[in-house]
C-alpha cells in the first residue's frame, strides 16, 4: 500500500575543513571531539549531499514525502536547486511532500547546523549537542488519498485508551487527505485476530475482556489498523500497536498501574556511545535495552529531548513506564519560547499512541541560569495548558534543579514533580536526603514528589577501602547508591525514582576530573562494557533473575592485612570462601559483607546454592599506581 525507501547509503559529508568525504547516515560529526573534553567541539553548520533515482510512482494518483527522522539541531532541505523545508529541533521527525520537485536524477542537499543561537533547544547544559543527520531518512510513496502526514509528522492515527470495567475503550481519531473518503479500523489482538472493529474517522469501540498492558510482567499490545476507503478502493492504510492501561498517581501512594500500587523504580537515559556519538542504529538502542532490563528496571526517564521512535517502542514491547520530555533545559531564552511549544507539539503527536508513556516532562533544571523568571514561568504555564489540552490522558511534569527550593514558583506548575538532587556527592551528608523528601512531602502533601536525577561519579580504574564523597571510585558509587535505596524504599509515596544515569555519557564541557568531556555517573561505561558494581546492587533490588555478585573485582591490589569483600545478591543467604575456606555465610537482603585476611593471592568464591561468582585479590606493600591519584588531580579525591 505504502512504500518506504530508505534513503542512508552513499551520502557525501562536507565539513568544518571543507573536504568532502563519502558517508553513510546515521552520521554525526562531533563524536570524537564531542567526548574529549574541552568545550571546543565544532559547532557549527556542515553539508550532506547525495543523489537518487527518481521512485517508481505514478504523479497522477500519488504522492511522495522526504522524511528525516532526526537532524541536529537546524535544517536546510534543498531537493534539486530548490528550498523544500527548514526545521529547527535536531530530536524529531520531520517530513515534506516533495512530488512536485522530482526529477528523474534527484539532488538532495541538506544543511545541518548545531551553532550555538539563542532560539533552538537545547544551548545549555551537561551533555554534548552532536550535529548531523543522526537518524533515518526514508522516501515515502503513498496514493494521493491518504492519512495525513503533514500534520507535525505524526502517524495520522491518534489511540486514545481506558478500562471500563472488564472491557477496554478505545477512542480511535484518523486525519485523511481526502474528498469522501471513508475510514475503517480495526483492533487486532496479538495473534492477529479481530478483537473490535467499526468505521468513522473517529470512533470508540469496545474491546470485550480486555488484556491489560501491565508492565514489565505482561507488556500486552494490540494493533490498530485503519483503511482508508475512496470509490470503494483502499487507497491508503495504517497500522500502530497500542496497548490498554489505566494509571494515576497517589501522592501519599505513589504510582497506580491498573488499579493497584506500581513503584517506580529506573533510570535516565542518554542515546550517544563513546566512539560512535548519538548516530547510533537499532543494535545500540537492543543493546540499551537488553542492559536495562537485566537490572529489573520499570521505568525509564528518556532524557533531554525526544528519542528515536525505535526506543519507544521497545519500550511498549518492554513493560517499561516512560517520563518524555523536550529539550527546555538549564537556561529560559525569551527567542525560544516559540521553538519550546513546537518540539512539545512533535513531541505529543509522534508519540501520542506509545503506551509506555505516562507523562510529559515540560523542563529539566531550568531555574540554573535563568534572567527573566517572569517570562520562563509564563512560559511554563502556556506549555502546561497546550499539553493538558493535546493529551487529557496524562499528567506533566518537570525536574527541578538542586538548589530550586521547594517553594520555587516553576515547581508547582506542573501535575507531577520531581527534583535533580545529589545530596551526598556535590554536598556532604547524605542524610540529608531524608530530610528534604520528608519536609517537601510534609508541606505539600498532596503534591506528588520523585527523584528525577541522583547519583554520583564512578571511574572503573579508581577504588578505595575507605571510599569518600567525589574521590570517583566504584566503592563511593556503592555507599551512596546503597544509602538511596535505603532511603527510598522508606518512602512509598514517591511517584518514581531515576537513577541518573544509566550509562556515562558524554559532556564536552566537563575537564575537571576523571576522563576530560564524560559524565561518570552511568551504572554502565559509556562502551557498554563494563558494568559497574553499583548495577548489580540495583540488580539485587530490583531483578528477579537469581544471581552473585562480588564487588571490586577491579580492585585485585590491596595494602591491608584485613579487607572487607562485599557482595551483591537478590538472594536471601550468601556464603563466602577463601581460598577454598569459608569465611562466613550471612541472611540478609541485597548487600553481605565479609571480612577477609589478606596475605599474598586470595581467591573468593560466593556461594548461594548453584549460583557462585569468582574475583582475585592480592596484598601488596603499596598500592597499584593505577588507583593513586596525583595531589590535584580532581577535587576531593582521596589516596587509595
Amino acid at each position: 500500500m505504502r512504500e518506504r525507501i530508505l534513503l542512508n547509503k552513499g551520502w557525501t559529508f562536507t565539513g568544518r575543513d571543507g573536504k568532502a568525504i563519502p558517508v553513510d547516515v546515521p552520521h554525526t560529526w562531533n563524536n570524537i571531539d564531542g567526548q574529549d573534553g574541552g568545550n571546543d567541539y565544532y559547532r557549527g553548520a556542515c553539508r550532506y549531499r547525495r543523489t537518487f533515482p527518481r521512485p517508481d510512482f505514478d504523479p497522477a494518483s500519488q504522492r511522495v514525502y522526504l522524511e528525516f527522522r532526526g537532524v541536529n539541531a537546524s535544517a536546510v532541505v534543498t531537493l534539486n536547486g530548490k528550498e523544500i523545508m527548514t526545521h529547527d529541533g535536531g530530536y524529531s521527525t520531520f517530513r515534506k511532500d516533495v512530488t512536485d520537485v522530482l526529477a528523474d536524477s534527484n539532488d538532495l542537499d541538506v544543511l545541518a547546523d548545531n551553532s550555538v543561537n539563542d532560539r533552538v533547544y537545547p544551548q545549555k547544559a551537561d551533555f554534548t549537542f552532536y550535529g548531523g543527520i543522526y537518524r533515518d531518512v526514508w522516501l515515502i510513496v503513498v496514493n494521493k488519498d491518504h492519512f495525513d502526514l503533514d500534520f507535525w509528522a505524526g502517524p495520522g492515527v491518534k489511540v486514545t485508551p481506558a478500562v471500563s470495567g472488564k472491557d477496554g475503550s478505545v477512542r480511535v481519531e484518523t486525519f485523511h487527505k481526502s474528498e469522501g473518503g471513508k475510514v475503517a479500523v480495526r483492533l487486532l489482538d496479538a495473534s492477529g485476530a479481530v478483537a473490535a472493529q467499526g468505521e468513522g474517522t473517529d470512533v470508540t469501540l469496545t474491546i470485550p475482556n480486555v488484556h491489560l498492558w501491565d508492565g514489565v510482567k505482561d507488556p500486552y499490545l494490540y494493533t490498530c489498523e485503519a483503511d482508508l476507503i475512496v470509490g470503494g478502493k483502499v487507497t491508503d492504510q495504517i497500522s500502530t500497536p497500542f496497548g490498554v492501561r489505566s494509571f494515576h498517581v497517589d501522592p501519599d501512594k505513589g504510582f497506580f498501574l491498573n488499579g493497584r500500587p506500581y513503584p517506580l523504580h529506573g533510570v535516565s537515559r542518554h542515546q550517544d556511545w563513546k566512539g560512535i556519538g548519538n548516530a547510533i542504529t537499532k543494535e545500540h538502542h537492543d543493546k540499551d535495552m537488553e542492559l536495562i532490563r537485566e537490572m529489573g528496571v520499570n521505568t525509564i526517564r528518556l532524557a533531554h529531548y525526544q528519542h528515536d521512535q525505535y526506543f519507544y517502542d521497545l519500550c511498549d514491547k518492554y513493560g517499561m513506564i516512560v517520563w518524555a520530555e523536550i529539550p527546555y533545559i538549564s537556561e529560559h531564552m525569551p527567542n525560544g519560547r516559540e521553538n519550546t511549544i513546537t518540539q512539545m507539539k512533535e513531541l505529543i503527536v509522534q508519540n501520542y499512541n506509545h503506551p509506555s508513556i505516562v507523562t510529559w516532562g515540560l523542563s529539566n533544571e531550568i531555574t540554573i541560569s535563568t534572567k527573566d523568571k517572569a517570562d520562563m514561568l509564563d512560559n511554563h504555564h502556556v506549555l502546561n495548558d497546550l499539553v493538558h489540552q493535546m493529551d487529557p490522558t496524562r499528567p506533566t511534569t518537570l525536574a527541578c534543579y538542586a538548589m530550586c527550593g521547594p517553594f520555587n514558583k516553576v515547581a508547582h506548575i506542573s501535575d507531577l514533580v520531581s527534583w535533580n538532587l545529589y545530596l551526598g556527592w556535590y554536598v556532604p551528608g547524605l542524610f540529608l536526603n531524608d530530610l528534604w523528601i520528608d519536609f517537601f512531602h510534609w508541606k505539600y502533601p498532596k503534591r506528588p514528589l520523585g527523584y528525577s536525577e541522583y547519583g554520583c561519579e564512578a571511574m572503573t580504574n579508581l577504588h578505595s577501602s575507605h571510599p569518600k564523597r567525589e574521590d570517583q571510585t566504584e566503592e563511593y558509587q556503592c555507599v551512596y547508591h546503597e544509602y538511596l535505596l535505603n532511603c527510598f524504599a522508606k518512602r512509598p509515596f514517591m511517584w518514581a525514582t531515576h537513577v541518573w544515569n544509566m550509562f556515562d555519557f558524554a559532556a564536552d564541557a566537563r575537564d575537571q576530573g576523571g576522563e576530560p568531556g564524560m559524565n561518570h555517573k552511568g551504572l554502565v561505561t559509556f562502551d557498554r562494557k563494563i558494568k559497574k558494581d553499583s548495577f548489580y546492587l540495583y540488580k539485587a533490588w530490583w531483578s528477579e533473575d537469581p544471581f552473585v555478585h562480588i564487588c571490586s573485582k577491579r580492585y585485585a591490589d590491596r595494602n591491608e592485612t584485613t579487607t572487607t569483600v562485599k557482595v551483591y545478591s537478590n538472594q536471601r543467604t550468601v556464603a563466602l570462601y577463601a581460598n577454598g575456606k569459608k569465611m562466613g555465610e550471612q541472611t540478609g537482603e541485597h548487600v553481605f559483607a565479609f571480612q577477609v585476611p589478606l596475605s599474598g593471592e586470595v581467591k573468593l568464591e560466593a556461594r548461594s546454592g548453584d549460583l557462585t561468582d569468582e574475583a582475585v585479590i592480592r596484598y601488596v606493600d603499596q598500592p597499584n599506581p593505577d588507583y593513586i591519584l596525583k595531589k590535584g588531580e580532581g577535587k576531593g579525591r582521596n589516596w587509595v
